[in-house]
C-alpha cells in the first residue's frame, strides 16, 4: 500500500469513526475498490491499527473531562463516598455502560467477524431509518448532567449492538441518547466519554494481535504509520466539527448518508463488485 492510499484511508477512518455512519462499511468498500479486502491479514492489521489513531484523538480531545472524572472518582473513593460527586458518578456510569460491549465483544468476536457484507448494508439502512425516527420524535431536552444509571445501561446496550458491522458505535449510542431525551450534543458527548474504555481495551488488544503481522510485512509498515497519524489528526478535527454541528443542526445529513451508503453497498454486492 502506498503512503498516499494510506492517507486516504486514514481520512476515511477519521471521518466515519465518529460520524454515525459506520467506519467498517466505508473502509470495506474503499479497500475492495483499491484491491484489498478484510480477509487479507496485512490489510486487516492496517485497518485495526489506524483505528488506534482515532482512539487517541478521543483521549486528547476530552483530556480535561476525562482527568476531571478520574480525579473526582479517586477522591470520592478515598473519602469513602464513591458516588459522592457528579464526577464520581459519571465515572461509574461509564463503567456500567462499558460492560455490555466488553462482555459481548469478547464472547462473540469470531462470529461478528464472520458476518457478511449484506449484514453491513442492512445495518446501514435500518439503523439510518431508526435514527430518522428518533430525530423526529425525541424531545432533545436533557443535558449531560442528567445522566443516570438507566441511561448509562441503555446507552451501553446500544454500544454493544454496534458490534454488528455497519451499525456504527457512534450512531447507535447517539440514537439511544436522543431517544432518552438528551440534546444531540449531550448524547454525542456521553457517547464519546463512554467509548474511552472500549477503545482503549480494543485498541490495546488489536495492537497486541496485529503488530506481529505488520512486522512480518515490511512493505506495509510505512503505510500503517502514515494512516495512523492521519487518522489521529483528522479524527481530532472531526470530533470538534461533529459537536459543533449537533449543537445547532439535526442529524438528517447522517440519515441520508447511511441510506445512500447502504444502497450503494447493496448494489455493489448484487453486481458482484464486492463479495457477499
Amino acid at each position: 500500500m502506498s503512503p498516499l492510499t494510506a492517507v486516504v484511508l486514514g481520512l476515511i477512518q477519521a471521518a466515519t469513526e465518529f460520524l454515525p455512519v459506520s467506519s467498517t462499511a466505508h473502509l470495506l468498500v474503499a479497500g475492495e475498490l483499491i484491491g484489498h479486502h478484510l480477509d487479507e491479514p496485512a490489510f486487516r492489521a492496517f485497518v485495526d491499527i489506524i483505528q488506534v489513531g482515532t482512539a487517541l484523538a478521543v483521549l486528547v480531545y476530552f483530556r480535561e473531562d476525562l482527568w476531571r472524572i478520574l480525579a473526582g472518582s479517586l477522591r470520592a473513593l478515598a473519602a469513602g463516598r464513591p458516588l459522592g460527586t457528579p464526577e464520581a458518578r459519571m465515572g461509574w456510569y461509564i463503567v456500567v455502560g462499558t460492560v455490555p460491549a466488553a462482555v459481548l465483544g469478547k464472547a462473540l468476536e469470531h462470529r461478528i467477524e464472520a458476518l457478511g457484507n449484506w449484514v453491513i448494508a442492512a445495518s446501514l439502512v435500518l439503523l439510518g431509518l431508526l435514527l430518522l425516527l428518533v430525530e423526529r420524535l425525541a424531545r432533545h431536552e436533557r443535558h449531560l448532567e442528567a445522566v443516570g444509571w438507566r441511561d448509562a445501561l441503555l446507552v451501553g446496550l446500544a454500544q454493544a449492538w454496534a458490534l454488528i458491522p455497519g451499525s456504527s458505535r457512534s450512531g447507535c449510542t447517539l440514537t439511544m441518547g436522543m431517544a432518552l431525551g438528551f440534546t444531540r450534543e449531550a448524547a454525542a458527548r456521553f457517547s464519546f466519554l463512554l467509548s474511552v474504555p472500549i477503545i482503549l481495551g480494543a485498541g490495546g488488544y488489536k495492537l497486541w494481535r496485529t503488530l506481529p503481522v505488520i512486522r512480518e510485512t515490511p512493505d506495509w509498515q510505512l503505510a500503517t504509520v502514515v494512516g495512523t497519524a492521519v487518522s489521529f489528526v483528522a479524527g481530532y478535527l472531526v470530533i470538534g466539527w461533529l459537536l459543533g454541528w449537533l449543537r445547532t443542526r439535526k442529524t438528517y445529513l447522517f440519515v441520508v448518508w447511511r441510506l445512500v451508503a447502504g444502497a450503494a453497498l447493496a448494489i455493489l454486492i448484487a453486481l458482484g463488485v464486492l463479495p457477499a
